[in-house]
């Protein structure tokens, strides 16, 4: 089901890890962002599009993860962006002679037998310095950082006042580092810093997985954010409630504890082992 969250902008929601998949309202049809998870939702979204009078006309991935790179048939043969990086990293993947099984490894393995993989990662590449999606439809403002991924980009719809934020953000994830990256610490926290510079262009967030945040509530993500990453850089111990024994999903404290054992094996964490 689409639901509306600004004004030519809805949203459809996964079952897996509250999986949000972004469409933006053009002139000729729309932009689809993240589309996922298993091939049965993105038929019905598909068939929701089409119910509204709607075509997909162009796609844009947010982040080289899975997650973000999946495509249907249904959705047709439009051009599927991603920044330089992104491109760069899923031809790399897709360049592996095993990388089906590359893929498989990470995938949920209640939902393994429905994510479609045919059409995954076929991403084209933006130039380095674009700063903004070429599509007719209303200005969707790239802000690339490093933070989670290598071309990790947030989108800012400026006509609706609304920030997609990949996987950031979230209210039920806390930060994934990009533990292969020089420093994670460092990269994290510049993008939070890039998020501040538009705070007052946004009236919604949406994160890639969990709950939209309304007017006002980027502020308190940016900060909630930040404080899990200087925790986590400071020794580990921390408050967040997404880690802790009322977290959303039981997993994610031993995300954490591995989180903060690579960081301190990279000598980027404060506590001693």
């Amino acid at each position: 089901m689409l639901t509306e969250v600004a004004d030519g902008v809805l949203v459809h929601q996964s079952e897996f890890i509250q999986s949000n998949s972004i469409v933006v309202q053009g002139r000729d049809g729309v932009l689809l962002i993240d589309p996922g998870i298993t091939s049965s939702e993105m038929t019905s979204l598909a068939n929701d599009l089409r119910g509204l009078g709607q075509s997909v006309v162009a796609g844009f991935s947010t982040h080289p993860d899975w997650d973000h790179v999946l495509w249907h048939a249904s959705f047709g043969d439009v051009p599927r962006y991603g920044t330089a990086r992104c491109a760069a990293a899923m031809r790399e993947l897709l360049g592996s002679a095993d990388w089906e099984a590359q893929v498989a490894e990470g995938l949920p393995p209640e939902y393994a037998g429905e994510i479609p993989m045919d059409l995954l990662g076929l991403i084209t590449g933006l130039p380095v310095d674009a700063a903004e999606i070429p599509w007719a439809g209303p200005t969707v403002r790239i802000i690339e950082h490093q933070a989670h991924a290598p071309g990790h980009a947030a989108l800012l719809i400026e006509e609706s006042r609304v920030l997609v934020a990949g996987d950031m953000l979230s209210d039920i994830l806390m930060p994934f580092l990009d533990l292969a990256a020089a420093d994670p610490i460092g990269d994290y926290l510049a993008a939070l810093q890039l998020f501040e510079g538009v705070v007052n262009n946004v009236d919604a967030v949406i994160p890639g997985h969990g709950s939209v945040g309304g007017a006002g509530q980027l502020p308190a993500r940016i900060e909630q954010d930040r404080a899990y990453v200087e925790d986590v850089r400071d020794g580990g111990v921390t408050s967040d409630p997404r880690v802790g024994p009322s977290a959303p999903l039981y997993w994610l404290a031993d995300i954490h504890e591995w989180q903060r054992r690579q960081l301190t094996q990279k000598g980027q964490n404060g506590a001693p082992e």
